[in-house]
């Protein structure tokens, strides 16, 4: 945990943005694998983690707008769980620890909720996500399940996003802790990307990196050969050489910061000609990205620097035609880029995303748009100093995508399809880091990741 003062300072300054009522954070509580006592590893809610700290399942955290009191919810361990568990802090322990003014039980939680239900006063509290959770707010509150996501408090939601999406010094320090781990993440991949070795290999000695480091994936790891499907979680293939193995992981800081870093890696240790034109398009994009943004300039922008920079680049080999002007406002290059620039990081690797997409990336501003592909732009509000955002152009050449706008002669004008159909079973590159906005531009966090396509290759062949 941070200290005391930390959570202290993080409620005022909510409390300042709300207005009168109740603010309930729920956290999380231990799920079943397949029988009540053999869970699944813990995970802290994000939003209980930010304001309370406590790292626990079963606790939750209560602001008395009206009456200035912080309360942490939770109940002492009794002697049969002692029995299993050992001896733990008490609640009130971890009130003090979080900077709370009270402690008090999960009943007396619900004895106020339902006081403060017939007085009509307002209960704020958030889209729950967890079905547990939907139950208990369910029955605590009088509201249907189906319910709960429209009934969440829109103005605590905004409140929140306001203020975590700046983060502070200590914050940016935990992300930089999960690149660390990241960079060894990344070296160990590195090493083991041979021919002959299975996915499956690879992904479980990285998983015993970040376990080494008490830490865990931030997400998933998505680590294929067939990079074009863009969140492959499928390890069984073995690596040949030629492969391009795209390998897209993040790790968790000890207060559950994120990480986010993808890497394409040569099989074998050298790109082809074709696989090397390609990449570095890739590369050309993600530095377009970096030279757009500052404080007070739309992600859109930079977003569309990278789209287009990614059809220069695929004009010049061949596979794009036309006008750019015309070809990125109809979206042609999204048959090969069809996913957003990046989004917010921070708690989550996908920061606040249970809160609402559309609160976190966007706002009054701008609008999310519905042509394919920018419609899975996640992040498109101007950035501020503060804001850590994933950088992820990429490049992927997909069969069935390929084939359906071929048939449909959708974009002809702006692509080869002659030419691309040399580039079937490619797969696909994307390359990303992470950055934090500075009152000048931006700075790219963490300690640097072999990237262009002379630095992975060194580090390969030595490997």
């Amino acid at each position: 945990m941070f200290s005391a003062s930390v959570y202290t300072q993080r409620r005022s300054v909510l409390q300042k943005r709300l207005y009168k009522g109740l603010v309930l954070f729920l956290g999380n509580v231990e799920t079943p694998m397949n029988y009540p006592a053999n869970t699944f590893p813990f995970r802290q809610d994000s939003a209980f983690l930010y304001y309370f700290g406590v790292d626990r399942p079963g606790f939750a955290g209560l602001l008395d707008l009206d009456n200035n009191k912080h309360t942490l919810v939770g109940d002492d361990f009794a002697i049969d769980d002692i029995i299993w568990m050992g001896v733990q802090p008490k609640v009130a322990e971890f009130a003090s620890l979080c900077g709370a003014d009270e402690s008090i039980s999960h009943k007396q939680l619900v004895e106020k909720i339902q006081e403060a239900i017939k007085q009509g006063r307002k209960i704020h509290f958030l889209p729950p996500y967890r079905p547990e959770n939907k139950i208990f707010l369910s029955s605590l509150l009088g509201v249907h399940v189906e319910q709960l996501k429209v009934n969440s408090s829109v103005d605590l939601i905004k409140a929140i996003v306001a203020q975590r999406e700046i983060k502070t010094e200590d914050e940016i320090t935990e992300i930089e802790k999960a690149l660390d781990i990241s960079w060894e993440m990344v070296d160990k991949m590195v090493h083991l990307a041979k021919p002959g070795i299975a996915e499956y290999e690879i992904v479980g000695a990285v998983e015993a990196v970040a376990s080494s480091r008490k830490s865990q994936f931030s997400f998933p790891i998505i680590l294929s050969v067939h990079g074009e499907t863009l969140h492959n979680h499928y390890h069984e293939n073995v690596l040949k050489k030629g492969d391009l193995l795209v390998c897209d992981s993040g790790a968790e800081s000890p207060e559950h910061y994120a990480s986010d870093i993808t890497r394409t890696l040569p099989v074998g240790g050298r790109y082809s000609p074709r696989q090397r034109d390609i990449y570095q398009v890739v590369l050309d994009a993600q530095v377009a990205a970096f030279k757009v943004l500052k404080p007070g300039i739309p992600f859109y922008k930079a977003h569309m620097a990278a789209a287009r920079t990614i059809f220069l680049g695929l004009k010049a080999i061949g596979l794009m035609r036309g006008n750019e002007d015309d070809a990125l406002y109809e979206g042609a290059h999204a048959l090969f880029f069809p996913h957003g620039l990046g989004h917010m990081m921070g708690l989550d690797v996908h920061d606040m995303e249970d809160l609402g997409e559309n609160y976190v990336g966007y706002d009054e501003t701008i609008e999310r748009s519905k042509q394919f592909g920018l419609a899975y732009l996640r992040m498109a509000k101007s950035v501020q100093p503060g804001h850590v955002i994933t950088i992820e152009p990429g490049l992927y050449f997909i069969p069935e995508l390929i084939d359906l706008w071929a048939t449909e002669k959708k974009w002809a004008d702006f692509v080869n399809f002659e030419k691309l159909a040399e580039y079937r079973g490619f797969g696909g590159i994307r390359i990303e880091d992470d950055i934090v906005v500075t009152e000048d531009g931006v700075r790219v966090l963490g300690r640097p990741i072999p990237k262009t396509v002379d630095e992975v290759e060194a580090v390969m062949i030595q490997a």
